[in-house]
């Protein structure tokens, strides 16, 4: 038998049950991993409270990122055996895999070896967050040397993810937060230019840290009503990517601004890169060269045990932590 981690009914972390299943089997293309840590997403208490793209099926499990080690391979399943360490990427939806287990069943394509000299937990908590920041600020912006990149919400698991890619790429980032508590923070992460929204005039200072020439890609998750400042603080032919809609508030767009500069503005999903198997393999090979080399490093904000995942959960959902939250087997 193996333990997973199952809801019966929506509602809050309080549902999450951890209950004996069969030990699930790898068909084609797919193996089995004995799980030793796994990293949370806000995607899940999504699915979990009935809010997320697809309604859950009871008894419902969930989650997308786990390190661990394999233990099984189905047929048809290349390049992979039982014995190696390795992490899952988000490449499915939580009603065809879930990884909240011990032992849990995976899609070959969405497996990648870990690096030796990453533990489970860093392992956990990297290809949600590195492999979405790489479709936007690599692959599509083509981020590089002496350019500028505006991060809202820069203390997320994701905004941590794209100070390191921009500082690999050779790009300057510029903090977004609405925090004072998360400024010295943002500080020890790294960041050079902070902004603190509510207290900074938004365009001035990104116009000031970019010496009047604007930032050339933004990566937002936010929306709302400091959209507008950031996109007036951009450069000619910028790129605003929207990965999110954190605010509630209406998002006003600065229409002149974005005539005159020819600005793009697009939303942006990481299965943009998870269900395109060239980009896919093109984001595994960048990352796991930055984690080889150590210059990439998923900033985690606490590890709970397994038997904790309700606590580990509300803590996702107190929006205090600072990084990924991880939960070791």
């Amino acid at each position: 038998m193996a333990r997973h981690v199952r809801f019966h009914e929506t509602g809050g972390p309080e549902v999450l049950r951890i209950e004996e299943v069969p030990t699930p089997e790898p068909k084609a293309g797919e193996v089995r991993i004995s799980v030793r840590a796994l990293g949370l997403n806000r995607a899940e208490s999504m699915y979990r409270t009935g809010r997320y793209v697809i309604e859950p099926q009871f008894p419902a499990t969930m989650g997308y990122e786990a390190s661990g080690v394999i233990d099984a391979i189905g047929p048809e399943v290349k390049e992979l055996n039982v014995g190696d360490a390795v992490s899952v990427i988000p490449a499915f939806m939580f009603d065809q895999y879930g990884l909240y287990g011990d032992l849990v069943v995976a899609p070959a394509r969405a497996v990648v070896k870990n690096p030796d000299n990453v533990s489970w937990e860093a392992a956990a908590a990297t290809w949600m967050p590195f492999t979405t920041v790489w479709g936007a600020l690599i692959d599509l912006a083509k981020l590089g040397k002496g350019d500028y990149v505006v991060l809202s919400a820069a203390s997320s698991s994701l905004g941590l993810a794209a100070l390191q890619v921009a500082n690999f790429a050779g790009a300057t980032a510029i903090a977004i937060t609405r925090k004072g508590e998360k400024v010295e923070e943002l500080k020890s992460a790294g960041f050079a230019h902070i902004i603190q929204t509510g207290l900074d005039d938004v365009t001035a200072e990104i116009m000031k840290i970019t010496d009047g020439a604007g930032a050339r890609v933004v990566f937002d998750p936010v929306g709302g009503p400091d959209f507008e400042g950031i996109v007036k603080g951009t450069s000619k032919d910028a790129f605003v990517f929207i990965y999110g809609a954190l605010s509630h508030d209406v998002t006003p767009i600065p229409v002149l601004h974005v005539l005159a500069k020819h600005t793009t503005i697009r939303g942006y999903e990481f299965i943009e890169v998870t269900a395109d198997d060239e980009k896919l393999a093109r984001a595994k090979a960048f990352i796991t060269d930055g984690l080889a080399k150590g210059v990439f490093s998923p900033q985690i904000a606490k590890v709970f045990p397994f038997e904790e995942i309700v606590e580990a959960t509300r803590f996702l959902e107190s929006n205090t932590q600072f990084g990924k939250i991880v939960v070791t087997l």
